[in-house]
C-alpha cells in the first residue's frame, strides 16, 4: 500500500483543541523485527516499516505552555516529557503508536489518560545543558522504567524532504490510541522540524523492556535533534 505522507502534515479545518510548544527534542531510533512489535500494537493498526524493519523511537523533550483552547494562557503547564513509540498506519493514514509516555507533571498525566486514553506515567525527570552537551534523565515513579542519556548536538540539516528516511521518522502528525475497543485518532500541526544531527555519548535505559519490547542495550542506529516547534492539537476522534 502506498501511503499519503503529505496529507497529515496539512492543518485540519476549524479551531484547535489546544496549543503547545515542544522544545529541545532528541530523537533516538533502533530497528527491530516486525514480529517483536506486532503483539504490542492493536490488530486494527498496521505496522509502518522502513525497508522491512519496524522502528522504535525514544523522544525526550521539554513541553512548554501546554493548554487546552479554553484555558487562560496564564494557567498553561510546563513540564518534561519522554515518549516511546513506533510507526503505524490506520486506514491508509500513517502515524504514531505510543508504548508509553513519561511526564514530570502529575496533572498532565491525569489529563492525558482521561482525555486521550494514552499510556502516560508520572516520572522524576531532569535535564541539563551546557553548550551543545545535554543530559536528560527520567525514572518512572514506582516502576523500573528508566532513561538516562548524554548527547551532543551536531550540524544542522534543516527540514526533512518528503520520501527520505528522516521525513519518515520525524514528520509524524497523527497519533492513535485504543479506547474501549475503538481506535482514537488525534492530529497535531506544526512547521517541519528544523533538524540537526546528534551524537549519543551514553545511553542507559530500561524503558523498552518495561514496555515488553527488546531491552535494546545497543547504541541507537540513528539520532536527530531539533530546537523545537510550536504546535496546534486537534481531536481526539473515534475512527
Amino acid at each position: 500500500m502506498t501511503l499519503d505522507r503529505i496529507a497529515p502534515t496539512r492543518r485540519p479545518e476549524g479551531p484547535n483543541a489546544g496549543t503547545q510548544r515542544w522544545r529541545e527534542l532528541l530523537f533516538v531510533h533502533w530497528s527491530v523485527t516486525l514480529d517483536e512489535v506486532r503483539p504490542l500494537v492493536p490488530a486494527s493498526l498496521e505496522l509502518d516499516p522502513w525497508e522491512g524493519r519496524a522502528w522504535i523511537g525514544a523522544v525526550p523533550f521539554r513541553m512548554e505552555e501546554i493548554r487546552p483552547s479554553w484555558l487562560p494562557r496564564a494557567m498553561a503547564l510546563d513540564f518534561l516529557e519522554l515518549n516511546l513509540r513506533t510507526y503505524v498506519h490506520h486506514r491508509g493514514r500513517p502515524g504514531v503508536w505510543f508504548f508509553s509516555l513519561e511526564a514530570s507533571s502529575w496533572l498532565a498525566v491525569r489529563a492525558a489518560r482521561l482525555g486521550w486514553s494514552l499510556p502516560y506515567w508520572h516520572a522524576r525527570m531532569r535535564t541539563e545543558r551546557e553548550g551543545a552537551r545535554v543530559r536528560y534523565t527520567s525514572s518512572r515513579r514506582g516502576h523500573d522504567a528508566r532513561f538516562d542519556v548524554e548527547y551532543e548536538i551536531d550540524d544542522a540539516i534543516g527540514a526533512s524532504a518528503p520520501g527520505t528516511f528522516e521525513h519518515f521518522l520525524l514528520e509524524r502528525y497523527l497519533l492513535f490510541a485504543a479506547h474501549r475497543g475503538r481506535i482514537l485518532e488525534g492530529q497535531v500541526h506544526h512547521l517541519p522540524y528544523p533538524a540537526h544531527r546528534a551524537r549519543v555519548h551514553r545511553l542507559e535505559q530500561t524503558l523498552t523492556a518495561a514496555a515488553g519490547l527488546p531491552a535494546l542495550q545497543r547504541a541507537p542506529e540513528i539520532v536527530h535533534w531539533s530546537p523545537g516547534v510550536d504546535v496546534e492539537v486537534f481531536g481526539p476522534w473515534a475512527t
